[in-house]
């Protein structure tokens, strides 16, 4: 199976509600796309929910000051952060309708969050044993 050129995936931005946006399959273009609202191209970090599907975000968000945008367990995602598909092979792939449809009605509500919430949640998954 080849890896796709373009992915079709989930973009969830700080106080919006999420929409459904094509990204290019590269290094480069997704830590752009995780940059939004940064002063430089950041790191990314994939965070997989489930075998079929991840979150991919600015690995460096809180560190920078990105703002806080949704929660996810007890952690707080900062910025732009994008839910893709991901291929048998742990490739990001293009998201599936019926999980373009679960993560729409999951991310729909912008949080209401402060950086306070987004320090307590990077100090919960630094020190908690």
């Amino acid at each position: 199976m080849k890896k796709e050129s373009n992915i079709t995936v989930l973009k969830v931005a700080p106080g919006k509600v999420p929409e459904v946006v094509a990204l290019r399959n590269d290094l480069h273009a997704l830590q752009e796309a995780v940059s939004i609202g940064a002063e430089y191209t950041g790191l990314i970090e994939i965070v997989e929910l489930d075998a079929h599907t991840c979150i991919l975000c600015n690995e460096e968000g809180k560190l920078n000051g990105l703002a806080p945008n949704r929660r996810l367990g007890h952690d707080v995602l900062c910025g732009v952060f994008y839910v893709t598909g991901q291929n048998q092979y742990g490739e990001l792939a293009s998201l599936k309708p019926e999980a373009i449809q679960y993560y729409t009605q999951r991310f729909q509500e912008p949080e209401d969050l402060t950086p306070a919430d987004a320090d307590k949640a990077l100090i919960m998954k630094f020190f908690t044993f």
